[in-house]
């Protein structure tokens, strides 16, 4: 019998993108029933105190920051350490009943809605900082250790974990979708930065996938399994530990931001500055409707253009010459407005403008809520993808304002869009779809950082082709062969 959850998801997902599901999905397994008797076990397993069956608790478990619809659990665990974990991965196992690791729930493609019902694992209480090697400079930390608390926790040891998503998500969320953001181009992505895992499995047992306590920052041992479950997005495993890189704080940080009357000279300063060598921390561009909206929700009054935001970061000496390098860049393509802030405080409410884009965007419409896309080109393709998917927006007559993450050709466009607005709704999905296969043409990718989830399942098999996706469906069948991980995302 299938989920009523899973009937209202195929009732919003149009024929075309339910015929690419199932094209790739492996023969579905119809999800055990949540019974009575099933609860009971897990009380038995962790607590009464920790397994909800209220509407609410579910409700809130059931969502992402996404726009997708809400998908409850039949049940909410929470979990207080990897044996628990274990237990009810075994549990759930062996009755077949759908399982989905819950941590933040900050993410953008439906990663955590149980489209199939099931049992919501929530590991936040555990929260333990449980090393840190300063003088190796790495961390272990328990999956409920989220990224601002961690950095606060490292701030006597002159060093700090860089990767910065926008949202103040959990250290193995993310792990488990390779979340970057504006430090990834100086930086790295989580797959740079995690040195180890570990991972409950479906059946309950539990791997160190470098090997229990390895820290190294390189090996040659075998299968690289710590970045098998990096992007896997809670459909092989739990991860309940991560071994993380961490940096020294720099000396200094110098933020600026320019702007320019079109996006192609905008793109151009961006890839001349990284031709000069200079390792920007960030680099960022805002078209003049982010701009708009950006102004609006953050007050403040920068000019209505195609706009960089940057960020410098090195010992005092010398990084006041690599900022007049690129002012002379900037100069050069016809950059207009250059400031630069040297101040703590107003480089950090100059970031926290741009961190609170998704929110700014959705200010725009009252009432509604974001609808967020990302995809990642090779950089010179930018400006085509950038002004092709604006002409989209202008067309299909919908706001659309844009934010990339330019050092890496990965930009973001955030529709705030009325969900009871079927047709716009049906024009932003379109619009959305469009970008990912023009991204795929032009040697990129449908996601840069938000993953696939229940979104964007549809293209990922023209991503990989047809064997890519047979490997992951193997994978995917080796490591949980009863299908409850986090069923109808990526894969499964």
């Amino acid at each position: 019998m299938i989920s009523r959850g899973f009937l209202r998801y195929l009732k919003q997902t149009s024929l075309a993108d339910y015929v690419a599901f199932r094209s790739f999905s492996r023969s579905q397994q119809t999800p055990a029933a949540v019974t009575s008797s099933f609860i009971d076990s897990l009380r038995t397993a962790v607590g009464d105190n920790n397994v909800s069956t209220s509407d609410a608790i579910r409700e809130q478990h059931g969502h992402d920051e996404s726009h997708h619809e809400v998908y409850k659990p039949d049940v909410v665990v929470f979990a207080e350490s990897v044996e628990q974990v274990s237990k009810v991965a075994k549990l759930c196992n062996e009755n077949k009943v759908p399982l989905i690791p819950f941590g933040s729930g900050t993410g953008l493609e439906g990663g955590v809605n149980a489209l199939s019902g099931g049992v919501t694992l929530d590991v936040t209480k555990m929260n333990q900082i449980v090393e840190v090697n300063a003088e190796d400079f790495d961390c272990t930390v328990q999956p409920g250790v989220m990224r601002i608390a961690l950095n606060a926790y490292l701030r006597d040891t002159g060093l700090w974990f860089p990767i910065d998503p926008g949202a103040d998500a959990s250290i193995c969320g993310m792990c488990a979708t390779s979340a970057s953001g504006t430090n990834a181009v100086r930086y790295g992505t989580m797959r740079e930065n995690v040195l180890n895992l570990q991972v409950v499995l479906p059946d309950g047992r539990v791997i160190h996938t470098a090997g229990k306590g390895k820290r190294c920052r390189k090996t040659s041992a075998g299968y690289n399994l710590t970045n098998l479950f990096v992007g896997s997005e809670g459909t092989l495993g739990i991860i309940t530990q991560a071994t993380i890189k961490l940096y020294g704080l720099p000396e200094k940080t110098i933020a600026a931001v320019c702007h320019f009357k079109t996006v192609q000279e905008a793109v151009d300063t961006v890839v001349q500055i990284m031709q000069s060598g200079i390792t920007m921390a960030k680099l960022e561009f805002l078209d003049d409707k982010a701009i708009e909206a950006f102004n609006k929700f953050s007050k403040y009054n920068m000019p209505v253009a195609q706009s960089l935001f940057l960020e410098f970061h090195g010992p005092a000496l010398g990084l006041e010459d690599q900022f007049n390098t690129v002012k002379d860049l900037i100069e050069l393509n016809g950059g207009l407005g250059l400031q630069m802030a040297t101040d703590e405080d107003e480089r950090k409410r100059l970031w926290k403008a741009r961190h609170e884009m998704l929110w700014a965007c959705t200010a725009l419409i009252p009432g509604s809520k974001p609808y967020s896309t990302d995809i990642c080109v090779p950089i010179s393709h930018l400006p085509e993808v950038i002004i092709k998917t604006k002409q989209w927006i202008d067309e299909a007559k919908v706001l659309g304002p844009m934010v990339g993450h330019v050092g890496d050709g990965n930009f973001h466009v955030f529709f705030p869009v009325n969900h009871s607005d079927k047709e716009t709704m049906a024009k932003v999905k379109d619009i959305s779809s469009k970008m990912g296969y023009l991204a795929m043409d032009l040697n990129g990718t449908c996601t840069g950082e938000h993953g696939i989830g229940m979104g964007k399942c549809h293209l990922l098999e023209k991503e990989i082709g047809p064997v890519g996706i047979q490997v992951l469906k193997d994978v995917k069948r080796c490591f949980d062969p009863n299908g409850i991980m986090n069923p109808g995302k990526i894969i499964s």
